[in-house]
């Protein structure tokens, strides 16, 4: 039985969407480009709105083919923006494919992740490039660490906070991304090891929308080990 409904951890969401493509291409037979039933969207912040739209896509007529396809990108979404995903994402109209790519599972809501299947990028995709803002922080002193929270903790309005939020995502899916390739070459660190606990602990916080973005960044600044990359 062929599933319908997706999802991708991808760091970069261009490797995503191009495994969403060969997917397509293997297992539909279908064109990936140039293709009007295939929607590809992409968000930084995904919201309820956005879900509702998701919706109103998916449950529309296709335009020339037998299938309609939807391949979602996004940065972040607040777990009711999940929630309002999960009844699309678990019964989907008959010939409509849903794939949702992340750069990170670990803000999954366990009941959207229950309803859909992952996907893997090809290990040559996974080689993406830690973020310059992660880099900072993780190969700045402590003095340059606290001169960026400071930064990060400091938006005086909603966009700034929003901006903030991003950045302050990075910093942490760099720290992990790092903490996996060091843990590949020192698998019994209990040091690594611990600290991807702690950030597995802290990511329920970070995608809530007050995250409290200077105890996360000052906790983790305080357990990261150094030499990490």
């Amino acid at each position: 039985m062929r599933h319908h409904a997706f999802i991708i951890e991808a760091a970069e969401a261009e490797s995503g969407i191009e495994t969403a493509r060969t997917w397509m291409r293997q297992e539909l037979d279908s064109r990936a480009n140039d293709n009007l039933d295939v929607i590809v969207l992409r968000y930084g912040l995904f919201s309820v709105a956005d879900a509702r739209r998701i919706f109103d896509l998916a449950t529309g007529a296709s335009f020339v083919g037998e299938y309609k396809v939807l391949i979602i990108a996004v940065s972040r979404m607040y777990h009711e923006a999940q929630n309002a995903l999960l009844k699309i994402f678990e019964e989907p109209p008959k010939g409509v494919y849903l794939f949702l790519i992340l750069p990170t599972f670990g803000g999954l809501l366990p009941t959207l992740r229950s309803r859909v299947t992952v996907l893997e990028v090809h290990a040559a995709k996974q080689q993406e490039k830690i973020s310059e803002v992660a880099r900072m922080f993780i190969e700045g002193t402590r003095e340059r660490r606290s001169a960026l929270i400071k930064k990060l903790a400091s938006g005086k309005d909603e966009e700034e906070r929003r901006e903030s939020r991003d950045e302050t995502i990075a910093i942490v899916n760099g720290i992990e991304m790092a903490s996996y390739r060091a843990l590949r070459k020192h698998k019994d660190d209990k040091t690594i090891i611990a600290l991807l606990f702690e950030i597995a602990f802290l990511r329920n916080y970070l995608h809530e929308r007050s995250a409290p973005i200077r105890m996360i960044l000052e906790h983790l600044s305080l357990v990261l080990p150094e030499n990490l990359i």
